[in-house]
């Protein structure tokens, strides 16, 4: 279905079609020079000490939890309320996911149900920013720190975002990035992983490219996989990052947009900010009461669809998904029935912000 006003929709800034055909010219497509500019830029951009451009964001996840050496019986913390990526990526390596709750308010993983988690097993915990918003970090670290638990950053959905001074991502040992067609910075597809560690982003860079010693061709240290980013994605990458600052002024306009025409409604409840948090939001995510609503959630969203609006629920609950297992996770749960996500990118125009939130609002009682 083409909807008139769409959930995301990606923006390129003039750069992006040059470097691509620069890329294509040059015959390098896989490997290039794009690709080494995209790393070295990234890393400058977010402050990262070291880092690794990779195929996608689930592959960053995949890879940063082989470069950890994970082994059956071990187990990783991850929330109750994210996209399904981090848990299918513990899974696939062998270990167990244990869920924690989320806070009701920021609606990212709370430090608090991750400390009653953490067990003799406990490998790693997975901190996923969610829409933008970052985690409590330095409660997340204390709770992990005491055991001695590695913490990765699932920062998919919060590329630019920052905690205090430090750009999501760079905060706990490693920090996954994704860069698919609906996110902040877009290259179609492409991924990043900003490591603390010296070590540990020269183990992944050996593991990305099939184990192979890097100065001695088709000699395999290691079993490993082919996680690289292309020559092409990387010139997209390289051209969207040339406008970072004109992103994240946009995405804060367009949030800004919303807030003044829903915020304060009651039955309405944005997504806690704390005072430490300055977020790049990748999608404007708004709870919905039901009782203030003449229909459901998916109610909602099917009559915004006939009017032309793509919006997408909130991610389900993993204790909903029989195929996960999980336990009772009151928080998620509730927010995931609960939640929509809105049209969110940087060209949308004042005028179809404004269809959206009265559309919204005629469905109200």
């Amino acid at each position: 279905m083409k909807y008139k006003i769409p959930w995301a929709k990606p923006y390129f800034y003039g750069n992006e079609a040059r470097y691509v055909n620069d890329a294509l010219k040059s015959t390098w497509i896989s490997g290039g020079r794009y690709v080494d500019e995209f790393e070295m830029r990234f890393r400058k951009t977010i402050g990262a000490r070291h880092g690794l451009s990779v195929s996608n964001g689930t592959t960053a996840l995949h890879l940063v939890l082989l470069g950890l050496g994970l082994r059956k019986g071990d187990e990783v913390i991850v929330p109750g309320y994210t996209f399904v990526a981090p848990v299918n990526m513990v899974i696939v390596n062998g270990a167990k996911p244990v869920y924690a709750d989320i806070d009701p308010y920021t609606w990212c993983v709370s430090p608090e149900e991750i400390s009653k988690k953490i067990t003799r097993r406990t490998r790693a915990v997975i901190a996923v920013h969610i829409y933008g918003n970052c985690c409590d970090m330095k409660g997340i670290k204390t709770a992990a720190g005491r055991q001695g638990v590695s913490v990765i950053e699932d920062t998919a959905e919060a590329c630019l975002s920052k905690e205090g001074d430090r750009f999501a991502g760079t905060i706990g040992d490693a920090g996954c990035f994704s860069f698919q067609a609906t996110k902040t910075i877009t290259m179609g597809e492409g991924g990043f992983v900003a490591c603390r560690s010296k070590d540990l982003a020269d183990r992944l860079k050996i593991i990305r490219d099939h184990g192979m010693d890097r100065n001695k061709r088709y000699w395999h240290h290691v079993v490993g996989f082919n996680f690289r980013l292309t020559n092409m994605q990387a010139a997209m990458g390289v051209a969207q990052l040339e406008n970072a600052g004109y992103i994240v002024a946009a995405h804060d306009k367009v949030v800004g947009m919303y807030k003044e025409r829903l915020e304060g409604l009651n039955g309405v409840t944005f997504q806690r900010i704390t005072g430490s948090v300055s977020p790049v939001i990748w999608t404007v995510a708004v709870k919905l009461e039901p009782r203030a609503f003449r229909v459901s959630r998916d109610g909602v969203i099917k009559k915004l669809a006939a009017k032309g609006i793509e919006t997408r629920p909130g991610f389900y609950s993993f204790r909903a998904m029989p195929a996960y297992r999980a336990g009772r996770l009151k928080v998620s749960e509730d927010v995931g029935s609960k939640l929509i996500c809105l049209p969110t990118y940087s060209s949308i125009s004042e005028r179809d912000v404004d269809m959206v939130c009265g559309a919204l609002k005629s469905l109200m009682r």
